[in-house]
């Protein structure tokens, strides 16, 4: 199809069943990604309270361990399931990453002991990573260049959609006693019923099967037959993106600003429940109800920010999107951590404050599928998600540590704020993509 007839009419009249039912896919796992995450944050002091009430003394830290190595399964499973999807393809891998993830968080929920619970929530967050790069992938290789980006922030917005009901939820359940945060991890199960859903509904990219059959075709040659190229083709998919020199330049620049993007928010917004939560209690109010409140409120303005950055970046393109997201971000947490002390103003500047430093993950579903060919795309795109999480996991312990030595939370954020700066340091070195048909090999 033309550009002319592209803009003659509606983007979204412009797709066909297959589009949509791969994009709520995505959406639906990434939105059950959110509850089971955010469901961690909102009830690890409740769980850690009954769990291990030694730790009492020093909770923000120990909160902190189990987020961390959380996050750490996270970037080990969501490596292995890119190339997985890439091998085997995108919708196995995504219904296989939604089923084992609601039995380890239902399993969660019976965890007997507090070394019990560290590996369950080790175990979740593997099958939690998986679940990502197979999704954007499928997305970006069914939707069509025009509205590509669009499809991405509104797959993304699946988070923000689950961490906002799971405050809701947790609003309702915290008052149920010391067993309230298993109740919360028993709803974790019900994305296992979607599977059914997915294997039946939701179609495979046609791209990658293209790609699968070039690469098996190529194998069943012998060597000395394939070009240097070909060959290329058939090595593990990782391996080719690190030695192609294009591939890893790529992957660097991507891998810098992801890990901006997690060790920012793991390390700083996690906290805003807990934040919030503690001026509440100053005033004499709910802690418990602030909390929730301020995280539902700080998850609605995160849905805008993942939607709205998907539209700026196909109206304005991928750079200056993401430098404002980045920009505004660095302003947003001193503002509401250090300088803000009216607790109604602070619920108010959570929307805000959502909408930059959460929607801003958007960039990656936009961006990184853009940056590599179909049959390393769920690697590469996962790789870069994901392996930032390896150094974002010492964001919530560093945060921990410097709350439990200073006493507050604002210090913390601003301190670990600054890493913002570097995202906007290497933005500008980044591929504008807008309007590009998907790379081939």
């Amino acid at each position: 199809m033309s550009d002319t007839e592209v803009k003659s009419q509606s983007w979204y009249r412009l797709l066909d069943r297959s589009q949509w039912r791969a994009l709520v896919a995505a959406n639906l796992g990434w939105l059950f990604d959110g509850f089971e995450t955010y469901a961690l944050i909102l009830t690890a002091g409740v769980a850690l309270h009954q769990l291990a009430p030694h730790t009492d003394t020093q909770p923000a830290f120990y909160i902190g361990l189990i987020i961390a190595l959380t996050l750490f399964g996270w970037g080990v499973g969501g490596i292995l399931g890119g190339i997985i999807a890439d091998y085997f393809g995108r919708r196995k891998v995504l219904l296989l990453a939604i089923t084992l993830y609601s039995v380890f968080t239902g399993l969660s929920a019976l965890a007997w002991s507090w070394e019990s619970f560290l590996v369950l929530r080790l175990l979740t967050g593997i099958a939690l990573g998986s679940e990502w790069g197979t999704g954007t992938s499928l997305v970006a290789e069914l939707w069509p260049a025009h509205a590509r980006a669009k499809a991405a922030g509104l797959m993304q917005c699946g988070l923000g959609l689950g961490f906002f009901i799971a405050s809701a939820c947790w609003h309702f359940i915290a008052p149920l006693g010391e067993n309230s945060w298993r109740y919360m991890f028993l709803l974790g199960v019900l994305p296992a019923l979607f599977a059914l859903w997915l294997r039946r509904k939701v179609p495979e990219s046609e791209r990658w099967t293209s790609a699968k059959k070039r690469r098996s075709e190529l194998r069943a040659r012998a060597a000395d037959e394939l070009s240097e190229k070909d060959r290329f083709y058939t090595r593990f998919t990782l391996r080719q993106v690190m030695t192609d020199p294009k591939l890893r330049k790529l992957t660097i620049l991507g891998s810098i600003m992801s890990t901006v993007t997690t060790l920012a928010w793991w390390g700083i917004s996690t906290w805003v429940p807990a934040y919030v939560g503690s001026m509440a209690a100053e005033d004499g109010r709910s802690p418990e109800s602030y909390a929730s409140t301020a995280g539902m409120i700080y998850n609605a303005g995160a849905i805008a920010g993942y939607i709205s950055l998907g539209f700026l970046a196909d109206r304005f393109g991928r750079k200056g999107t993401v430098f404002l997201y980045f920009a505004a971000s660095l302003v947003m947490t001193p503002v509401l951590f250090l300088w803000t002390h009216d607790l109604g103003l602070v619920l108010a500047l959570c929307v805000v404050n959502g909408f930059f430093t959460l929607g801003q993950y958007s960039w990656m579903p936009v961006w990184l599928p853009e940056f590599y060919p179909t049959h390393l795309r769920a690697t590469g795109a996962a790789f870069v998600f994901n392996a930032a999480r390896f150094i974002a996991f010492l964001g919530p312990l560093t945060a921990g540590a410097i709350i439990a030595q200073l006493g507050g939370y604002g210090y913390a954020a601003t301190v670990l704020g600054l890493v913002y700066v570097i995202g906007m340091l290497v933005v500008p070195f980044c591929p504008e993509t807008k309007g590009r048909q998907l790379p081939e090999a």
